[in-house]
């Protein structure tokens, strides 16, 4: 299951902590396609049928680009099969938020974009999962964070498929984004249009996998993560990756952490900073933190705001799922700002 995220980056930010290589090994920053910030919403807790960032193929939206060109777009989580014919896509009688890696390909919904290459990659700061023991508590889950990794993951100055005499320019390159490290889920796309005309709608689904030994103690499924560049890389590239060989990379994935948080965040109307903080010690009905969650809370409460962002800045508005406006900016965000050359804090 997958049915509660949180993605409280700028888009310019997204843009930064989603840099990757291609084929060649060289550098590129994802631009977003055009109109489709607008449509995005930071947000503590992103539900099904609100918008998320995705990486996907340039090719998808223009056929001249080279396959491993990406691009950013906004998509609406829930997928809606092109051949669906009804004129409302929330008439489906079936959810698609999230689809099983076991059964790709007996599902039409899922096997015609998985056939068309029409894999994608959605963008978060973590999802939230409920264990049920003596009622439902809730877990934000998301990839340890670590000095010096560079967007996606990569070690600043890895150079994948670059050469020795490259190194440090690369390594200039990839210190560009030293914030939050972003979850990266592996997810399928599907383009519909109305039946009567109109614009059309690009929507996805979530693909979850077994739990990996880590996480069973919380939940049976995980999304389908993709750890890392070259995961990344070789989903996206439907060009020189076919379907079969790309689903090899749907495994259990034991390398996220996770902490527990307050029950705050069951209702998806909910979308402040108290969704994602770990819970303090000496609350009786809650389970003591982990010493990750310990040490994001370090991170959490030693961050004090740098320069300025746009829509995230501290005093100024957010908007949230419905486009309200929310005031302030919450601790993640002020944790990425810390200062001006985004340094992470230093764990006290």
């Amino acid at each position: 299951m997958c049915g509660r995220t949180a993605c409280t980056l700028a888009p310019d930010e997204i843009s930064r902590a989603s840099g990757y290589r291609d084929r060649t090994g060289q550098r590129r920053r994802p631009q977003w396609r055009d109109g489709d910030p607008d449509k995005y919403r930071p947000s503590y807790n992103k539900s099904p049928q609100s918008n998320s960032p995705v990486l996907l193929s340039r090719k998808h939206f223009d056929k001249e680009a080279p396959v491993d060109d990406c691009v950013l777009a906004a998509m609406r989580w829930g997928l809606v099969p092109s051949w669906f014919r009804e004129n409302d896509p929330n008439k489906m009688q079936y959810s698609t938020n999230n689809c099983r890696s076991e059964s790709l390909l007996e599902k039409k919904s899922y096997k015609d974009p998985l056939l068309k290459g029409q894999r994608c990659v959605i963008l978060a700061d973590g999802f939230y999962e409920w264990k049920r023991e003596n009622g439902k508590q809730p877990f934000f889950i998301y990839f340890p964070q670590s000095q010096g990794q560079g967007p996606l993951g990569a070690t600043e100055g890895s150079v994948l498929g670059a050469s020795c005499q490259d190194s440090e320019s690369k390594r200039q390159e990839d210190s560009d984004w030293t914030g939050w490290r972003l979850l990266t889920i592996a997810g399928l796309f599907d383009r519909w249009k109305p039946p009567g005309g109109g614009e059309a709608l690009y929507t996805y689904t979530v693909i979850t996998v077994n739990a990996s030994p880590n996480l069973q103690s919380i939940h049976d499924r995980m999304p389908a993560v993709l750890d890392g560049e070259e995961e990344v890389r070789r989903w996206l590239d439907f060009g020189e990756v076919r379907s079969l060989d790309a689903l090899k990379l749907l495994q259990p994935k034991d390398t996220l952490t996770f902490h527990p948080v307050s029950s705050f965040v069951n209702n998806s109307r909910n979308n402040s900073p108290e969704c994602l903080q770990p819970l303090e010690p000496g609350n009786k009905k809650e389970p003591c933190p982990s010493a990750s969650s310990k040490m994001m809370m370090s991170w959490l409460q030693t961050a004090t705001p740098g320069r300025k962002r746009k829509e995230t800045e501290e005093d100024a508005e957010v908007k949230d799922e419905q486009g309200k406006s929310t005031k302030g900016v919450g601790p993640l965000q002020k944790w990425l700002v810390n200062s001006d050359t985004n340094k992470r804090p230093k764990n006290t």
